[in-house]
């Protein structure tokens, strides 16, 4: 915690709490224009500029925007070139044919040959496209060195990153964020960051959403309280980087990765106001909330995060997390029932060992279970758990979470091609006794 003044660079790790608040904050005193958005002049010789993160004329309730008070505008920049986007795709995805298969891979291996959070990309699987602003995809970034003289910005959609190894320091346009394993960070769409790594490597997860913002789900029945307190949730406070010279810029827009040369870092942001900001959220501060009686909720209740489709309660994603937590039914199954669902499902596992799987889904790993197709525990945790004890029981020191979306996951020729997916999977249901005697 605390300021940092090293030369041309401000940092902090500074926070500010709550979800869709309206920020106010200066790194340099009085560089906040007070009165008025953007005066004749501004404090410090700055340049007064807004990100819109929505229409203009979207409902006051959701309307996203926040001023900066930059060092340089960010117009100031060399035309845009294509580059090679790697292993980094977008919508359609259409490269080959999806199948109705249940699917699972292995963690994907860090390689050894120099890779930033960027060039790491690597995109599984995805629905919709950039054009509609409809569907998301799920890139897996696996980075070995940090991005010093490069800055990235997405005009896609915002990106929520899920670490898995490795801490991150996220530095964008906002300010910084540290972000560890059990966390998560949104950063919006259109606003520049870059990011350094906390030690020698770095993995995870990153749901990247063409449609509306992330954010809380309705409550409904709970009533006022439970879920993701917005509270919890980690803005950061304003932090600049004045560093002249010739840096990088890579933008993804319309599926495609471009670059252009700056002479300036684009992190230059002295001061700003909004309600338009990258934040993090800790994992371990959701409330859970679960059965007391028999049967299972149905995975909704552990709805941290939510992007709405325009149709009432069908998602275009919702980010589900199952942490630890009391199972405490009086004379229910213990893992989830067996089951095929409208909305299809992308997990992921930070830590531990998921309560539905006795092996072969490994921190790192991915499973992808698409509409329709049926899926549930397999034959060891399904034995283990019809003979246990009822009584309360903790999962514990476990983290997995979900990507569940109204759209097919329509998965890259590279996930479908890839070493580390699993061949076999559909053997794990392969071993169920007939135990009905027709009485």
């Amino acid at each position: 915690m605390g300021s940092i003044q090293d030369g041309s660079i401000q940092t902090t790790l500074q926070y500010q709490s709550g979800f869709g608040n309206e920020f106010a904050t200066e790194s340099v005193a009085g560089a906040l224009p007070v009165g008025r958005n953007s005066p004749q002049r501004v404090p410090h010789g700055l340049y007064a500029e807004v990100i819109s993160g929505t229409a203009f004329t979207a409902p006051r309730a959701e309307n996203q925007r926040t001023w900066l008070y930059k060092i340089r505008p960010s117009a100031m920049h060399a035309p845009f070139r294509p580059i090679d986007g790697g292993l980094l795709r977008s919508g359609p995805f259409t490269e080959v044919e999806t199948p109705p298969n249940r699917l699972r891979w292995d963690p994907l291996p860090i390689g050894e040959a120099p890779a930033d959070f960027v060039d790491s990309l690597t995109t599984l699987a995805g629905s919709g496209d950039p054009a509609s602003q409809m569907g998301i995809a799920i890139h897996i970034y696996r980075a070995n060195r940090s991005m010093t003289d490069r800055y990235f910005v997405n005009a896609d959609g915002e990106m929520m990153l899920v670490p898995q190894q490795g801490a991150l320091h996220v530095f964008a346009e906002t300010g910084r964020l540290a972000v560890a394993p059990g966390e998560i960070c949104v950063i919006p769409r259109g606003m520049k960051f870059k990011i350094e790594l906390a030690s020698d490597t770095a993995r995870g997860y990153v749901c990247e959403n063409y449609g509306a913002q992330f954010r809380l789900p309705e409550l409904g029945p709970i009533g006022s309280n439970g879920l993701a307190n917005a509270r919890d949730f980690l803005a950061p406070v304003a932090a600049w980087e004045d560093k002249p010279g010739k840096v990088e810029v890579v933008s993804k827009f319309m599926g495609g990765m471009w670059s252009a040369e700056w002479a300036h870092s684009p992190l230059d942001t002295v001061a700003w106001h909004g309600n338009l900001t990258a934040y993090k959220y800790d994992l371990a501060r959701f409330m859970t909330i679960n059965t007391v009686s028999f049967d299972h909720c149905d995975p909704s209740i552990f709805t941290v995060m939510t992007s709405p489709s325009g149709q009432a309660g069908v998602a275009n994603v919702d980010f589900v997390i199952f942490p630890p937590r009391w199972m405490v039914a009086e004379d229910s199954f213990r893992p989830p029932w067996f089951h095929r669902n409208f909305m299809s499902e992308l997990m992921g596992l930070v830590h531990g060992v998921y309560d539905a799987k006795a092996e072969g889904f490994l921190p790192g790993g991915v499973s992808l279970h698409n509409c329709m197709t049926a899926h549930g525990p397999d034959v060891t945790t399904f034995e283990n758990a019809s003979k246990a004890e009822l009584k309360p029981h903790k999962i514990d020191k476990s983290l997995a979470f979900m990507f569940e979306s109204r759209h097919v996951f329509r998965p890259t020729r590279f996930a479908m091609e890839a070493v580390q997916r699993q061949a076999n999977y559909d053997a794990v249901w392969g071993g169920f006794n007939k135990h009905f005697d027709g009485t």
